[in-house]
């Protein structure tokens, strides 16, 4: 299967390629520094060199691919977490590639004929009380330091759950393990980063709609993920 997977270099994308490869897919892989794209290339995949809010050179570049899914897993953070305002900092930005990027990335896939959309939106975004949450429940738009960046993963998904393709949310806990700010779970719902690049693998062709996908606790329910996506929280790639 074809398959254009934008934000390729990314803590996700990094994890994500060689389970892709490994199933047999032929992965193109997005980048914005040409430095980057030699380095893509180096794991095996193709790599192309394009900025999301550039819409005109993002569309040629997809339907050149003629993808059969589109895995959108980009996003506008620090490497590392030094500060608190650096953070700050990063949440406009990173709001900014989650709506207008986003429909950027959609416009592409469709004039490139995609059937598939994988995006990577979050699970901490429910509203306090009445855990464990359901993929029903909808993210909690609210006042606060939280708002842009709950508001900006809400108006995402409403894109792509409305984009006329198969469309698949996965709202993911908070990250830890290799290229990621934390080496263990330090706040719930968690989510190794392993666990979170297996189950966007399994999505290519497996469920549709929204999906939890975070380890088992009190926080949300899985057991959506389990049973359509055959998600399992405990999944590490070999060392």
């Amino acid at each position: 299967m074809k398959i254009f997977l934008a934000g390729a270099s990314g803590a996700i994308g990094r994890r994500l390629t060689p389970l892709l490869l490994a199933a047999r897919h032929n992965v193109t892989g997005m980048t914005r520094h040409p430095e980057t794209a030699r380095a893509l290339e180096a794991d095996g995949i193709v790599a192309v060199t394009v900025d999301v809010f550039d819409a005109s050179a993002l569309e040629r570049a997809v339907v050149n691919v003629e993808p059969d899914v589109i895995i959108h897993q980009l996003t506008d953070l620090p490497r590392a977490l030094d500060n608190e305002a650096q953070l700050a900092a990063a949440y406009p930005r990173n709001a900014r590639i989650r709506v207008e990027g986003t429909r950027n990335l959609i416009a592409a896939a469709q004039a490139a004929a995609a059937r598939r959309f994988i995006v990577q939106s979050i699970a901490f975004g429910y509203a306090p009380g009445g855990a464990p949450h359901s993929e029903a429940d909808p993210l909690h738009v609210a006042d606060g330091p939280r708002a842009i960046t709950v508001r900006a993963a809400a108006e995402m998904e409403r894109q792509v759950l409305v984009s006329g393709m198969e469309a698949i949310v996965l709202r993911y806990g908070f990250f830890y393990g290799p290229g990621t700010w934390q080496d263990g779970p330090t706040r719930k719902p968690s989510l190794h980063v392993d666990a979170a690049a297996r189950a966007t693998s399994l999505a290519v062709t497996r469920g549709i709609g929204v999906y939890n996908i975070a380890e088992a606790d009190s926080n949300v329910s899985i057991t959506k993920a389990r049973a359509e996506l055959g998600f399992d929280p405990a999944f590490r790639l070999p060392a």
